[in-house]
């Protein structure tokens, strides 16, 4: 029952009528003008429409991020996935049990190996914040996402816990309403490492974005049940895995995007867990899955 109630919490902010949706666009759109779409540079065109060969894009973010490389896919202008390894740099992350991990080490290790997976498999293109240990802020890992115009976000993490007992596997989708205290707890930790914020706008512009932020809900639970379902019975997942919040990092890539956490690192189990190649093997199998097909799934549609 708790499970039910959780899902019907989770939906019912992201719910929209896509009839009406579209009518509002149609009727905002051809009054104000707001879609009348900003060209993108030449070379980020070149860069990315069409593209299946292993490339570099060059993407503007600052100092912290610059080429930015794409993995092959089967054929011509398959999706995009954009893998963000949580931390980095002067940010460690959690300390595992054993005193010798760090989270950052761990989610670069488990975005590298779910990339080559994506890779070999073909299905889609894939592209990661950061492939060595460098500092991002949450607007830079974000805007990367958007400005490729990813089809999914996925943000890596190793939970962490004062309880030393606590372990398995959660999903988190975004959500204006936490679904509990620990997820409400874990979204203020993230949020708060520079300081995103998001001020209300109650123009028309802000109420399309509104309406696209409930479809952008809607899809990103889709995504993280779709998740929970591909690693049932492979790996160890907490009760009630898929959780919700207003994680700023999620609601500021504007597309499908969850944030996954592979274990706890506080955890004596879930640490030597997570540090063996073939136990990671399992969970990025599923992860790998269920990209694909909720990809496919929005493609058909």
């Amino acid at each position: 029952m708790a499970s039910k109630s959780f899902r019907a919490r989770a939906f019912a902010g992201a719910a929209i009528s896509i009839a009406g949706l579209a009518l509002v666009v149609a009727a905002l759109s051809s009054s104000h003008g707001f879609f009348s779409r900003k060209q993108a540079p030449a070379s980020d065109e070149k860069a990315l429409i069409g593209e299946a060969r292993g490339g570099t894009v060059r993407v503007e973010l600052g100092s912290a991020v610059g080429d930015v490389k794409l993995t092959e896919a089967s054929s011509p202008g398959r999706p995009i996935v954009v893998l963000d390894p949580g931390h980095g740099g002067r940010d460690p992350g959690a300390k595992g049990a054993s005193g010798s991990t760090n989270e950052k080490d761990l989610t670069l290790l488990f975005a590298r190996e779910l990339r080559d997976e994506l890779a070999e498999r073909g299905r889609v293109r894939v592209a990661m914040t950061r492939d060595d240990d460098r500092y991002l802020t949450l607007d830079q890992r974000a805007e990367l996402a958007r400005r490729l115009g990813a089809s999914v976000y996925l943000s890596l993490h190793i939970d962490s816990a004062p309880n030393p007992l606590a372990r398995g596997a959660t999903v988190y989708s975004l959500s204006d309403v936490a679904s509990d205290a620990e997820a409400a707890r874990l979204a203020m930790k993230e949020n708060s490492d520079d300081g995103l914020t998001s001020e209300p706008d109650g123009s028309v512009r802000g109420i399309l974005s509104d309406l696209a932020l409930r479809e952008q809900m809607n899809s990103s639970a889709s995504l993280a049940e779709r998740l929970v379902r591909k690693s049932a019975g492979r790996y160890q997942l907490r009760p009630e895995p898929h959780r919700f919040a207003d994680f700023r990092v999620l609601r500021h890539a504007e597309v499908p995007a969850v944030l996954f956490e592979a274990g706890y690192i506080s955890n004596v189990d879930d640490e030597a867990m997570l540090l063996q190649p073939e136990k990671r093997a399992q969970i990025v199998l599923a992860l790998a899955q269920a990209i694909e097909a909720d990809v496919a799934s929005r493609i058909v549609r």
